[in-house]
């Protein structure tokens, strides 16, 4: 079977991958997608048998991509919650495993796809979903920083930007200090609220508060102005220009 993983937590999608290349020889994960744009666009290009989506995405909740696109696939949940959604994707024909995901949750998810005939009611899905509210996804409000011999909590709210530089993550907050992190920047952006903090770059994400003006620069590329404390070469890189003006626009 084909395998299309949906999933914004890079450590939880190598995770997954992991469990399905040692013990599923007949699925092949043939894509993998963070976010329900980049899920929509996948699917109109391509075709999978299977999907492991999160409920939680970068951009929105993985409904939102049923919303949107016909989801021809039997679909596996994977997902922190265990309220009423997981009672309406049982009452529906759809499996769920409550990360982290482990052999024997995943065993029983794909058996009961293997058995099913059909794909998933998408229909019915979404009726059952609407008699309830998700629980709001709870984003980072601080990080612990290594400051020589110490371990100090840094507030999120602090944060004027993350980014990369040598192999190694640093938190910048709005008075100018940089510190190191031991997550990557994938990971960070992971835990991050979107509406307060936007990944202008491959190795830089910016606090939407910090940024001042935009100047536009050749080649279609935006150059931020930042308040102090935050990079001041940031540029947005030509494939997230519109996004992030979107982003800056709410």
């Amino acid at each position: 079977m084909k395998a299309l993983i949906v999933e914004d937590e890079p450590m939880a999608l190598r995770n997954l991958k992991r469990i399905l290349e040692e013990n599923f020889p007949d699925i092949e994960v043939t894509g993998s997608t963070s976010s329900v744009h980049d899920t929509v666009e996948w699917l109109s290009q391509n075709i999978c048998e299977i999907i492991f989506m999160d409920v939680e995405l970068q951009d929105g909740t993985c409904f939102d991509i049923f919303r949107k696109t016909d989801v021809r696939a039997k679909v596996v949940m994977t997902t922190a919650y265990d309220s009423y959604a997981l009672k309406a994707f049982e009452v529906n024909s759809i499996d769920y495993i409550l990360k982290p995901v482990e052999l024997p949750a995943l065993q029983r998810a794909v058996d009961r796809c293997r058995q099913a005939a059909g794909n998933t009611d998408v229909t019915r899905l979404l009726a059952a979903l609407s008699q309830g509210t998700m629980p709001a996804k709870q984003y980072k409000e601080r990080f612990l920083v290594r400051l020589n011999d110490r371990i100090v909590p840094v507030d999120v709210s602090a944060a004027a930007c993350f980014y990369s530089e040598n192999k190694a993550t640093y938190l910048m907050v709005k008075e100018g200090k940089r510190y190191v992190l031991n997550p990557s920047l994938d990971e960070v952006e992971a835990e991050l609220d979107p509406d307060r903090f936007f990944r202008i770059s491959r190795s830089c994400i910016i606090a939407k508060e910090c940024v001042q003006s935009v100047v536009k620069l050749s080649g279609g590329r935006l150059k931020v102005m930042c308040s102090p404390g935050a990079p001041a070469d940031a540029e947005v890189s030509r494939a997230r220009v519109d996004d992030f003006l979107a982003w800056l626009e709410k």
